[in-house]
């Protein structure tokens, strides 16, 4: 594995692991129900940051002038301003959602969070720049030790306050790091100002991605907020417990893609060098998703007897068909990458649309009395439309990219094998031989 790709992988892997680390030992130390209002919080910073998404970090990246200190200074006051929206957006809102979700006690934790999108505005955009040269450091360095602060943290908040309070501590001292290590590690200065034409072109280049960032709201959190208030905190914690567990390792797969492939892509557009690396962009992401779907499966049912008779006990059904709904998500990330270095930021709001659909019918089928499996299941079919979508949306653009038809097919069959066994997991065997076809067929630079 190249260098920058390994650093990348790890970089992420650790940011992630640790998160996933402080998570767990959060749920460890309180209650389910305690854990589900805990989870909420993550919740609230969706909303206001998904009210406020413009890419500012991919443009820096995808921008031919990216490296120009006069659009890197407009995007900084870009991201301030819309930070203390987002903050302000946050502040007005807790209250109306500690009542939606029943949990009144917590309206004033929602306004304290209020300030993380200001802190997360005032990180210094120098880290993402440096991408642009393959120097991944910066950027890896301010996403793993604010983490590793944010899980340290857990046991003494966890003797000192003993509920869901921890997790409140706990990301505030994440956003403040990270906005002070990201000025540690800048080469220029922080000057944000305003420059009414680059706004102007962050806001033509950012609308579809904003777009993008309220259905994928609707996509990671609507049903979060349909458990929580349909079924209670206690389903929640549980729910909201499995989502993090294949969510993570999805997030993972999905930034290092993006993160190695973005530059190199931006760089190649129109070259004879783009299909290639569109390919390599498009099977890396089909391999990550089939081996999330195959680890997630067995990972239930392994987990099944170690969780009977705790809290967490129904954690073990929702395991498999939510590790398929983060495989086909992680899919999608090549030809949506393809297209955001082409400068067709609408790709991926365009191709997460099935998934909306399929969330109001879910959500539907939730308040009727369906199980919470049904909500899953929906999800993951929406969640495939949205796959072939994004790779018809890639093709109409520009003809010249022809997709490896005999790769995506043979993906299809492998992550076909994985949804069955769910129910039949001998099918896991299958799914792994499809795995590794996939992989020996695999095209790429080096």
């Amino acid at each position: 594995m190249p260098r920058p790709a390994l650093l990348i992988l790890s970089g992420n892997a650790a940011a992630s692991g640790l998160l996933f680390a402080r998570n767990l030992t959060v749920a460890a130390l309180i209650p389910v129900a305690d854990y589900g209002i805990a989870a909420t919080f993550a919740l609230a910073m969706a909303a206001v940051e998904m009210a406020t998404a413009f890419g500012l970090q991919q443009q820096i990246v995808q921008a031919r002038d990216g490296d120009d200190p006069r659009l890197q200074d407009a995007l900084a006051g870009f991201q301030l301003l819309r930070g203390a929206l987002a903050g302000l957006a946050l502040f007005l809102l807790a209250g109306p959602m500690a009542a939606f979700l029943a949990i009144p006690e917590a309206a004033w934790a929602y306004r304290l969070l209020a300030l993380v999108p200001l802190l997360n505005a005032m990180q210094h955009l120098d880290i993402h720049r440096m991408n642009r040269s393959d120097r991944f450091g910066p950027l890896m360095a301010t996403g793993t030790a604010p983490a590793l602060l944010s899980l340290l943290l857990v046991w003494p908040l966890a003797a000192w306050l003993g509920d869901w309070r921890i997790m409140l501590g706990a990301i505030l001292a994440q956003a403040v790091a990270a906005a002070i290590l990201s000025h540690a590690m800048a080469e220029r200065p922080w000057r944000p100002r305003v420059d009414r034409a680059l706004w102007a072109r962050t806001l033509r280049f950012g609308w579809p991605m904003l777009v993008n960032a309220v259905i994928l709201f609707l996509v990671f959190q609507a049903d979060k907020l349909a458990v929580g208030h349909i079924l209670g905190m206690e389903a929640l914690g549980v729910f909201a417990m499995g989502v993090t567990l294949t969510l993570t390792p999805s997030l993972i797969a999905g930034k290092s893609i993006q993160t190695a492939l973005l530059p190199r892509l931006s760089a190649r557009a129109g070259s004879a060098g783009f299909v290639p690396t569109a390919h390599a962009a498009l099977t890396a992401s089909m391999l990550a998703g089939l081996a999330l779907a195959i680890c997630g499966v067995a990972a239930g049912w392994l987990a099944a007897p170690l969780l009977a008779g705790t809290g967490y006990g129904a954690l073990s059904i929702l395991l498999g068909p939510l590790a398929i709904l983060q495989g086909l998500r992680v899919a999608k990330t090549g030809s949506v990458v393809v297209a955001l270095a082409r400068g067709w930021t609408g790709n991926a709001a365009l191709s997460n649309l099935p998934r909306v659909g399929a969330l109001v019918l879910g959500i539907a089928a939730l308040s009727a009395g369906a199980e919470l499996t049904v909500l899953i299941w929906l999800g993951c079919l929406g969640e495939a439309v949205g796959f072939a979508l994004s790779l018809h949306l890639v093709r109409r653009r520009d003809a010249g990219i022809a997709w490896p038809v005999h790769r995506v097919c043979l993906w299809c069959l492998g992550i076909a094998f994985a949804a069955g066994a769910t129910f039949a997991p001998w099918l896991l065997v299958a799914a792994l031989a499809v795995l590794s076809v996939l992989a020996m067929w695999r095209e790429g630079e080096r």
